[in-house]
């Protein structure tokens, strides 16, 4: 009688993370130099993964994972997760411009596939901090209400205080500064529109 010898299970693949990386990436309106410095990895190894010519080790898996605000398990499917009604920002998830050398932080609140149309954040101010912008492209406006704070608008040379509560409407496509004319730290909600 001869002997029938079942075939060796084939080993599955390794997860393909390129896909998945690049797609939770950009969902947050991050640039592979902004997923680079947040999580860890060199920038290189990013664009391999993404176009999967390398696989994470465990290490950088999970340092990538952190950096999206996700499990390392929902970086290691191919799987798109289902779409929830309403989807949820962690405090961490939200992008951060930090410009410390001129005293603010600037959150993005809307979403990154508005920018450049529309676009809306949380500017926060410390004890003389300013952010003081070039002329943005031409029709552009912002829209600038103080929650908390003193602040001053000035576009070209013209200055004025906001109240609590009152907000600044300009041209951005002019040369313009926000300050922090007061001693405790400021914070406001500018909206952007670009035309």
């Amino acid at each position: 009688m001869k002997k029938v010898i079942a075939p060796l299970a084939t080993p599955a693949a390794p997860p393909e993370v390129g896909a998945t990386l690049q797609r939770l990436r950009l969902e947050r309106g991050l640039t592979l130099e902004d997923l680079s410095r947040t999580a860890g990895v060199s920038k290189s190894m990013l664009s391999q993964i993404e176009r999967e010519k390398a696989n994470p080790t465990i290490a950088v898996a999970w340092r990538l994972a952190n950096a999206l605000g996700i499990g390392i398990a929902e970086l290691l499917t191919s799987e798109a997760p289902k779409v929830d009604s309403i989807r949820m920002l962690e405090p961490h998830e939200t992008p951060t411009l930090p410009g410390e050398h001129s005293g603010y932080v600037l959150k993005i609140l809307g979403p990154m596939e508005l920018a450049g149309r529309f676009e809306w954040y949380e500017l926060i101010l410390a004890a003389g901090g300013a952010l003081v912008s070039n002329a943005h492209d031409p029709g552009t406006s912002e829209h600038l209400t103080l929650v908390s704070g003193s602040i001053e608008v000035e576009v070209d040379g013209n200055k004025k205080k906001l109240k609590i509560g009152g907000t600044a409407r300009y041209e951005a496509d002019r040369s313009h500064a926000i300050r922090n004319i007061g001693k405790t730290e400021a914070k406001a909600l500018m909206v952007v529109i670009h035309r």
